[in-house]
């Protein structure tokens, strides 16, 4: 491979790789690891190899326990992984384990604190408690890095038993030397050795000739109440030295990111870090953002390594979820909906109990307190006396509804987007979904994936329970089938229920046929709803039939309906008459950017650019950015690429990427590659993910098919690898092209559905996609 596509599969940057074969400087010691396990090389003989030439010698008297921090890998002191590295899924998931970027709280400043005393040569002791998942063990690990740049080593005791290592090798713990005790109940509360192990603790710390040391222990609550807990009188006191070691040493650790913490995870996500910024979708309302990231990699192993039947109900609840299901799920539904999830072979093997084993597998907890499939808790209602009789009040069963975990719920998402669920699905939705929201939700699901039939009967269920959206379906099915009378019924049904769009199909079709009176009569009604789109449509219809001072008034009514676009119609409609100030002062009096934006494009289609650029101006000043957007792509499309070069610049300059992009393009077509080049990677620095995939298109159409290639796997994603596969086909290497693909579909790149959703502007006639500009 080339360096630049060992750099991509090492997480490094090219400088980097580079720079480590070149010999300019010594890699470190993390380079050094990244490097060689892509290459598959001995990683201890390297790293020995890398100490060596760093002449990193070893500053212990001969054996102290313990090696320099920086030899230390997170994960290998118990660090929980907390997201999987993007660009890697199902097996391989496991190997691209990562962390995110890290949020300081209040008391990773008491941690600071004791490292900056061991720096000044004074032993300390801190035990961190908290419940499973808080951030206890990585905040210990964040605490020692200002440790790795100073001759200090880590010490975990592991070989052969936690208790052995610690009893048998405290004493050679020497200066300098972090402790490293994590879930110290394994070491203090060891009914033989606990106390032994605590008396040498307090010895390493208060012996200044081994200082100084740090040690770092975590602990859950219920273990540290039992540690502190003063014996009763006369009874054994099993922990006293425990206790005494403990007093004064332990460091809460809360539960929920405080408000303070948050704004710090949302300002690292917005510099790019993913997997905070999954979290907090999911977490930002609780704030159990460490319990989130914690609980994302098991949840997702165990629904890679589910049984059959468990996988089945998960991908049931997780395409549930994704078309508008929920959150609270059915059990009845989730059995009847996993059928057609299984495998023939699958299904022959179920026993009269699957259902019950598979969600008591779901059920069990993985780190974080999270399970894939939690039973819902309901709390009791409280109403105020005789309000509701007892009789009356609807009895909730515990354990028959469940909700996915959401990590979950987001993989889903991602990775079943493209995918229609099966007939069991829909029946079983059918059949015990009751909600009318949900009913509704999976009756447009059904529409969009041509499901008609199912789409019908759920809309049907759903209107029967009054959902006004899907009242308003059914009176639209009523029209295409030419029964008005019972259209009407039901649009009025839909109305009553506070739903108008069926309203508003009624006087669109009254308007096809001709009938204007009731057209009217309905447009109001729906814009009195409002949904004032019909009266702005009917009044089109009236200026094209040449009554003006008709339309006008229909254009106004909509207008004041809060339809601004009808003003911008209205505006042009007085412009046209030759009233153009008239017109831009309506839309300034309104105050909406919008509509002056509308009036632009209407200005733009009649061929007036200079008065379309006046509008567009105006509305940029007005604060719409998309104006100049508008303005550029007037401009381009008219051949005047120095006035939309300007105006691109611009909204560069403002924050947006797509700006870049189309600059490049400009650049590219007057030949000026280096450019375009430039302003392509200043896109994707800005976070521009597209933008990498076309610099790649711009070298493959030149030939440079290598930087090419380089270019589409360092984007990674399914439509870069996509392009990748096909230039490799046309270009007559079908095992580099496979390769690709299979990557693409592990990606979620299955068939072309997905393709010219991203790409709507059509193929080559070689079967590349057309750029959106072209």
């Amino acid at each position: 491979m080339s360096k630049t596509q060992l750099a991509v599969q090492a997480k490094l940057g090219r400088t980097t790789v580079h720079g480590a074969f070149r010999g300019v400087g010594v890699p470190s010691a993390e380079t050094v690891v990244a490097l060689v396990r892509v290459l598959r090389l001995p990683e201890q003989d390297l790293l020995a190899l890398q100490r060596a030439a760093a002449a990193d010698v070893e500053l212990l008297p001969g054996g102290n326990v313990g090696r320099p921090i920086r030899e230390w890998h997170p994960y290998d002191l118990e660090v929980h992984p907390v997201g999987i590295a993007p660009g890697t899924q199902g097996a391989a998931a496991g190997l691209g384990r990562v962390l995110s970027g890290y949020v300081q709280r209040a008391h990773d400043e008491t941690l600071a604190d004791a490292v900056e005393d061991v720096s000044r040569g004074r032993s300390r002791l801190v035990v961190l408690v908290g419940t499973s998942s808080t951030g206890k063990t990585r905040a210990c690990w964040e605490a020692v890095q200002p440790l790795t740049e100073r001759p200090w080593s880590l010490w975990h005791p592991v070989d052969p038993t936690r208790v052995e290592a610690a009893r048998d090798s405290l004493h050679r713990v020497g200066p300098r030397t972090v402790v490293w005790l994590n879930e110290a109940q394994h070491y203090l509360g060891d009914s033989q050795a606990g106390e032994e192990i605590a008396a040498a603790l307090h010895t390493l710390l208060t012996d200044a000739s081994r200082g100084p040391v740090l040690v770092l222990g975590t602990l859950w609550p219920e273990y540290a109440n039992r540690y502190l807990a003063l014996p009763e009188p006369g009874r054994a006191d099993p922990h006293s030295r425990v206790r005494e070691l403990l007093a004064g040493r332990t460091l809460t650790v809360p539960e929920a990111f405080d408000p303070a913490a948050l704004d710090a995870a949302a300002a690292l996500a917005e510099t790019g870090d993913g997997l905070l910024a999954d979290a907090l979708t999911r977490a930002h309302l609780d704030g159990r953002i460490a319990q989130d990231l914690a609980g994302a990699p098991e949840l997702l192993r165990r629904y890679e390594h589910a049984t059959p039947a468990a996988k089945a109900l998960l991908e049931a609840a997780m395409d549930a979820r994704r078309l508008g299901v929920g959150p609270h799920l059915p059990q009845a539904f989730l059995a009847d909906a996993g059928i057609d999830y299984l495998a023939e072979f699958d299904y022959a093997q179920l026993t009269d109990d699957w259902a019950e084993k598979a969600f008591g597998e779901l059920a069990r907890l993985v780190h974080g307190k999270q399970a894939p499939l939690r039973p819902v808790a309901h709390r009791p209602r409280s109403r105020p006396p005789g309000s509701v009789p007892a009789s009356l009040a609807p009895a909730l069963k515990v354990g028959t509804e469940f909700r996915l975990a959401d990590y979950l719920e987001q993989h889903g998402h991602t990775s079943r987007g493209h995918l229609c669920p099966p007939a069991s699905f829909w029946d079983a939705a059918h059949r015990q979904l009751t909600r009318p929201d949900d009913l509704n939700s999976l009756a447009l699901a059904a529409e969009e994936r041509h499901r008609l039939q199912w789409a019908f009967h759920l809309h049907s269920r759903a209107a029967s329970a009054g959902h006004g959206a899907s009242l308003s379906a059914m009176a639209v099915e009523r029209l295409k089938e030419g029964d008005l009378e019972r259209a009407e019924v039901l649009a009025q049904q839909a109305a009553a229920a506070g739903d108008f769009s069926g309203v508003t199909q009624l006087a669109l079709m009254f308007e096809e046929v001709g009938d204007m009176d009731r057209a009217e009569s309905f447009a109001q009604q729906a814009a009195d709803g409002g949904y004032p789109f019909a009266l702005s449509k009917l009044a089109q219809t009236w200026e094209h039939a040449g009554d003006l001072n008709h339309a006008a008034q229909l254009y106004q009514q909509a207008a004041n309906a809060g339809y601004s676009l009808a003003l911008a119609s209205l505006a042009n409609l007085r412009e046209e008459s030759g009233s153009p100030a008239t017109a831009e002062g309506l839309c300034q009096e309104a105050g909406d950017v919008r509509a002056l934006a509308y009036l632009a494009w209407m200005r733009e289609i009649a061929g007036d650019l200079d008065r379309a650029q006046s509008l567009y101006r105006q509305a940029v000043d007005a604060g719409d950015i998309h104006s100049l957007a508008s303005m550029a792509s007037m401009w381009e499309k008219a051949g005047t690429p120095d006035r939309a070069t300007a105006l691109y610049l611009q909204l560069a300059d403002a924050g947006h990427p797509y700006a870049l992009r189309r600059l490049a393009d400009i650049s590219e077509r007057n030949g000026d590659l280096d450019r375009a080049e430039a302003f392509y990677q200043e896109a994707v620095d800005a976070g521009d993910k597209e933008a990498m995939t076309f610099m790649g298109r711009m070298w493959e159409t030149r030939g440079d098919l290598e930087r090419a290639d380089a270019l589409y796997t360092q984007a990674a994603d399914a439509y870069a690898l996509t392009f990748a596969a096909w230039m490799w086909e046309r270009n007559g290497d079908p095992d580099r092209a496979e390769a690709l693909a299979r990557q693409a579909a592990d990606r979620g790149m299955i068939d072309g559905m997905e393709f010219e959703r991203r790409w709507p502007h059509g193929l080559d006639a070689d079967g590349t996609p057309t750029p959106p500009w072209q």
